[in-house]
């Protein structure tokens, strides 16, 4: 399997390829405890091995159990291939249609070294996003998508290719669904044992829906989170000598270095894996790194000193560094940071996601499978520690927000102080960056939009980045301050995008727009490609963390107050009426960010062709994209989004909403319940 070709000829049986088993010098993901009763590893195995003849069981059963006893999955190395993994142009893939060619491009992206977090199991980002649950399924998925025709849909069971179906040529190319679990039944401990199985599989966001743009994609949103951030708590837009403190430096992490410098700021993450804090200094998002927490000390003061600009690793534990910057403070009455957030894997506390303080990496990762029950103690003594040490900071003056990583609920549930009295159900001591600095913005329609250019050109990049930029300027001067704001900060970014080097993997870009700007950079980047400005289709998409894409209560759907936020009808029917209003593919989600049980997503891809009917697509799947959310939002009672779909029902008459009469008197309600 040396070629796209070889790749997309199906399973190779004859003869079989040969197991090299895992390569040692790439990173791998942690090991897995599903916790397998002996009837179960009989039914995981069999399961695997469903997908091949008979003649091959005596073969693969006992290479497959291994892999189940060593790994806790079967992840069927000897089918990965040997091809490397990457965005190839889009006229290199063998294919009927060119619809199936870019979910090809998009998948082999996901899976690429430099932007998946553990490519040979899978995983694109957050230490258990997963693309497909197994090789095999990889190689079916490729076979199916170079036969089909614009007659035929790919339908997806979490990482499972269940055929091609006939449908229209107006249907989605690919229906995704990933751990749709009855609900009962969507606990942590079911989940384990249910992938093992081969069954269901925790896609994370844009994992599973062949969507992910490496770190790039969060870069944007988080240098925007940080400037909002500065804006509400410091007052100012400009960060120079303000002092962010962080951890994590992985797969979607791994942005908060790059995002601290672009905002302007000193950003100092914190990560206890030498591998990704290697790869983000290589690639020079992180400018300095540094072992020593003393010399990180320093390093601090010399950038407040001159208010540079600085991306600092520090190879070690964040409540180490937490720590250490209470003591300082404690010492001397310096205060060393302004802002304070955390991008661990709180999704996945117990199988890599969270490292303890009281032991090292490598112990952490022995234990772990060893001794869950113990593993799973030390994390949540380590949470105290770490929420203490946030906690005094933050009575000096630190301002702290939760990431939507479930740092907040895990550090709850391991008995931590971050109640908030009187709070609601989705109400910590510290707000969520939704809550108090990105809820406002999806409200009022803006949300992470993106496209990747399938010729691989970073010319095609170019020129679509100077047309969104300009369909942006031109929006600026005719909107208010409000939201010229968010306009300007997006400018701003696009312009100078291409000085930045963001580019990880496939020539793709994102910028934050409301639902008139992604409409119209769309058609915009459709024009050009019928013009042949642009040289081959481009591939519109979103993260799922967006306006509409994402019912999560802790996070996406935190500023939600109306009762509704543990209801999910905004996500799936987001995923519908994306489908039948013109997506390429679509993708819905079980998990994601928060953490498997904790949220339902979905999310897009959108083939612009240069056709008409490209054009049309976008426009009328793009409108509904963004309304649904901000129609929800509206009637949960935020007054942003009630003048945004106010306004864009004004702008088209088909449009009809049904808006709220908020309760003006309060005393209404309690003489009503006093009687």
């Amino acid at each position: 399997m040396s070629s796209l070709k070889e790749i997309c000829s199906g399973l190779p049986l004859d003869p079989l390829p040969p197991n090299r088993g895992r390569d040692p010098s790439v990173p791998h993901a942690p090991i897995r405890t599903p916790n397998l009763t002996a009837e179960e590893e009989r039914l995981a195995l069999r399961n695997a091995l469903r997908y091949f003849p008979p003649s091959h069981h005596s073969t693969l059963a006992p290479e497959f159990a291994q892999e189940l006893r060593q790994y806790g999955h079967i992840y069927m190395y000897r089918f990965r291939p040997v091809l490397l993994m990457r965005a190839y142009p889009i006229n290199e893939y063998p294919c009927r249609t060119r619809q199936a060619a870019s979910m090809m491009l998009m998948i082999m992206n996901n899976l690429d070294p430099v932007v998946a977090q553990f490519p040979q199991e899978l995983v694109t980002y957050g230490g258990n996003g997963q693309v497909f649950s197994n090789w095999a399924q990889f190689l079916l998925v490729m076979h199916y998508l170079s036969e089909m025709t614009e007659e035929q849909t790919l339908v997806m069971y979490s990482g499972h290719p269940m055929g091609l179906f006939p449908s229209l040529p107006s249907s989605p190319r690919a229906i995704i669904t990933n751990g749709m679990v009855i609900p009962n039944y969507s606990s942590r401990d079911q989940y384990e044992k249910m992938f093992a199985l081969g069954v269901s599989m925790y896609g994370q966001m844009t994992a599973g829906s062949y969507c992910y743009i490496g770190p790039q994609g969060i870069v944007h949103g988080t240098m925007l989170t940080v400037l909002n951030a500065g804006r509400r708590y410091l007052g100012s837009d400009d960060l120079s000598g303000r002092v962010f403190v962080t951890s994590g430096l992985g797969g979607m992490s791994g942005a908060q270095a790059k995002a601290a410098v672009i905002a302007g700021c000193i950003g100092v993450i914190a990560e206890v894996d030498k591998a990704p804090l290697r790869k983000r200094h290589e690639q020079g998002w992180l400018m300095e790194v540094t072992s020593n927490i003393e010399q990180c000390i320093k390093r601090i003061r010399e950038a407040k000193r001159s208010k540079t600009p600085l991306s600092l690793g520090y190879h070690g534990n964040i409540v180490d560094l937490w720590e250490r910057l209470l003591l300082e403070f404690e010492r001397t009455g310096e205060l060393l940071v302004d802002l304070g957030s955390d991008q661990t894997s709180l999704h996945n506390p117990y199988n890599g996601g969270y490292y303890p303080v009281q032991i090292s990496f490598r112990q952490a990762n022995q234990l772990m499978t060893t001794d869950p029950d113990r593993f799973k103690t030390i994390v949540q003594q380590s949470l105290k520690r770490h929420v203490m040490a946030i906690n005094k900071l933050s009575d000096a003056g630190m301002f702290f927000w939760d990431y939507g990583n479930a740092f907040l609920l895990e550090a709850k549930r391991a008995g931590a102080e971050v109640e908030k009295a009187g709070g609601g159900a989705t109400e910590f001591r510290y707000p969520s960056y939704v809550q108090h600095i990105m809820g406002d913005i999806f409200s009022l329609g803006f949300g992470p939009f993106r496209w990747v250019c399938t010729s691989g050109d970073p010319q095609d990049l170019a020129v679509t980045d100077d047309i969104a930029a300009t369909v942006l300027e031109e929006i600026s001067a005719l909107v208010s301050d409000r939201i010229k704001q968010q306009y300007n900060d997006n400018i701003l970014w696009i312009r100078q995008a291409g000085k930045h080097k963001m580019v990880v993997g496939s020539q793709a870009r994102i910028l934050y727009s409301d639902q008139n700007g992604r409409v119209r950079i769309a058609l915009a980047i459709n024009q050009a490609i019928a013009d042949g400005r642009v040289s081959a289709p481009v591939v519109i998409s979103r993260d799922h963390h967006d306006v509409s894409g994402t019912d999560s209560p802790f996070r996406e759907t935190s500023n939600v107050y109306d009762g509704s936020a543990f209801c999910a009808d905004m996500a799936v029917q987001n995923f519908v009426g994306d489908a039948f209003r013109g997506a390429t593919w679509v993708a819905l989600h079980n998990g994601g960010g928060v953490g498997w049980g904790e949220v339902m997503n979905g999310g897009f891809g959108l083939m612009l062709d240069g056709s008409e009917d490209a054009a049309k697509r976008a426009s009328l799947m793009l409108n509904w994209d963004v309304s649904n959310g901000v129609a929800r939002r509206c009637w949960s009672g935020n007054c942003n989004a009630y003048d945004t779909i106010q306004h864009t029902m004004e702008e088209n008459r088909q449009l009809r909403v049904t808006m709220p009469f908020p309760v003006q008197d309060e005393h209404v309600l309690d003489r009503a319940l006093q009687g």
